[in-house]
């Protein structure tokens, strides 16, 4: 089975600084049919003004992915991490048992657009840590690449759930990963226009998959992708 999730159902707010749309419940927006799916907590699609951003606030027991698609986003958190993401960067921090952190954008004239993401932990009370790794667009062109897992494999960030997290770059190309039983997948799509099991999305679509035995991807022109292979 799969279930569409179209961009313009998703939740939505312009803040003038902000403008972000919402694949689950989140903040002030709550939708009982969309606050999760499996594991999978948030999808947040941001655009951050220029000079804008999140003052320091608190997370706790959360798994948070960020991945920028344009422009850049300055971090700094109560572990004494400093850090600027880009594209091509991916950002897992671990809030375990509580931190805090800024995030703004550091251009005086661009936005930053990023997508964000929050797991539920395997377990409460982890010691919160922080990781960093940057994948080059010939690692993810042409096929779904591993960016985020629960060992770390292949160079992904470690997320702490039985989770794997893939990315691709498509331009007239297909890519396929196979679930094995009992597992789940969402696709977002972050740009352009992919078909997802016959089912076509568009940017900001996502798609949850359940009894199906494989993702497969195509797509006609440039599209970028991830996909969420869950528990």
């Amino acid at each position: 089975m799969v279930a569409v999730r179209k961009a313009q159902d998703r939740g939505h707010f312009n803040f003038g600084w902000l403008d972000t749309h919402h694949s689950f419940s989140f903040g002030d927006y709550f939708d009982p049919a969309h606050v999760q799916f499996r594991t999978l907590r948030v999808i947040n699609e941001d655009w951050v003004g220029a000079g804008a951003g999140f003052p320091t606030h608190p997370h706790r027991d959360m798994e948070i992915v960020t991945y920028v698609l344009e422009g850049a986003l300055e971090h700094k958190d109560s572990m004494g991490t400093g850090s600027v993401i880009r594209p091509g960067d991916v950002q897992r921090m671990t809030a375990g048992t509580g931190i805090t952190h800024s995030e703004f954008n550091p251009s005086r004239s661009d936005r930053t657009h990023l997508l964000q993401i929050w797991m539920l932990p395997e377990r409460k009370g982890l010691k919160p840590s922080y990781e960093q790794t940057r994948f080059e667009p010939a690692d993810l062109t042409g096929r779904l690449r591993l960016i985020a897992s629960r060992d770390g494999r292949e160079g992904s960030v470690t997320i702490h759930q039985d989770a794997g997290l893939y990315a691709a770059k498509l331009d007239g190309q297909e890519a396929t990963h196979p679930l094995a039983p009992g597992r789940h997948a969402w696709v977002q799509v972050a740009r352009g226009a992919v078909t997802v099991n016959g089912k076509q999305l568009q940017q900001g679509d996502g798609a949850a998959l359940s009894g199906e035995p494989e993702v497969k991807l195509s797509a006609a022109r440039g599209a970028e992708v991830l996909v969420f292979d869950l528990a």
